[in-house]
């Protein structure tokens, strides 16, 4: 085996232990729920255990073969006549190959790069911009309360972070507002926890919306979807910057504005920033 060669046939189980070590390490720091759903993640972690004892199976291998010695197998393809087409007649790579070999170590570079030096990030506000957002839960998944299903909690506590335990999401008020234009929730009083996002109406009018939104995971980050709930505020935009996170308390009321797509709103009684969730998700 030509040195060239040898080289090449590891790029590919390097790639791969950058890759689990990535995972391990999210998995490690609790960062592995930024990428996909919770419910994945000891699948993940098993998944990279595998993978990890496979390319260590595969590694012992390729160290047995570069242990035959650089040009080996190229003497042998000589005195068969059988030279291989990437290396000439001084048993040196051609360009094609050099340059094969360069692409991939430049790839493994960049995934070390991407996957081990530059810090883990979640969704941003931007994105968030460019995808439309979501109608939350149906009714069928709604949590429990009186009155049946798809009704209002009479009273809703917590804000829907994790810790809250079964308190109603971002997620499960948007689906709530989404039913019947929401008339059930008018009344109710809630506190609920995001970023602020713009819905599109004039910031300064007296009519002006933002809504408090959180990405819904379903299974992982690239299917993530904006969840939100309609605040009315006007000029909002001169108090808080969009993207920044708030925790809002308030009651849901009839939108005065007949133009808005929202027939329901939650109008604030309290509004508190708030520093970013180590979990900004909701599932």
């Amino acid at each position: 085996m030509s040195r060239s060669t040898g080289s090449r046939l590891w790029i590919g189980p390097v790639l791969g232990m950058i890759g689990i070590a990535a995972v391990l390490w999210l998995a490690a720091t609790g960062r592995l729920g930024w990428y996909i759903h919770p419910r994945y993640a000891a699948f993940t972690v098993t998944m990279c255990a595998v993978a990890a004892l496979g390319l260590a199976g595969a590694a012992s291998l390729l160290i047995e073969r570069t242990r035959n010695g650089p040009g080996r197998e190229a003497d042998a393809g000589r005195a068969g006549g059988t030279v291989a087409a990437s290396v000439d007649r001084h048993g040196r790579p051609a360009r094609r190959a050099r340059l094969a070999e360069q692409g991939g170590w430049l790839l493994v570079a960049l995934a070390c790069a991407g996957l081990l030096i530059a810090p883990p990030a979640t969704l941003s506000t931007a994105l968030a911009q460019q995808r439309q957002l979501a109608e939350g839960t149906s009714a069928t998944s709604l949590p429990a309360a009186p009155g049946g299903p798809g009704t209002a909690p009479a009273e809703a506590a917590g804000d829907g972070d994790a810790a809250d335990g079964d308190a109603p999401t971002v997620r499960d008020w948007a689906g709530m507002l989404r039913q019947n234009g929401g008339v059930a929730l008018e009344g109710r009083r809630a506190t609920i926890s995001g970023f602020v996002l713009a819905d599109g109406t004039d910031a300064g009018s007296a009519a002006a919306e933002f809504a408090v939104a959180r990405f819904a995971v379903s299974c992982c980050a690239v299917d993530a979807q904006p969840v939100g709930v309609p605040v009315a505020l006007a000029g909002w935009a001169d108090r808080y910057a969009e993207g920044s996170w708030v925790r809002v308390a308030g009651v849901f009321v009839a939108n005065p504005d007949p133009t808005s797509p929202n027939a329901v709103v939650l109008r604030p009684a309290e509004i508190t920033e708030i520093d970013a969730p180590e979990d900004p998700y909701v599932y």
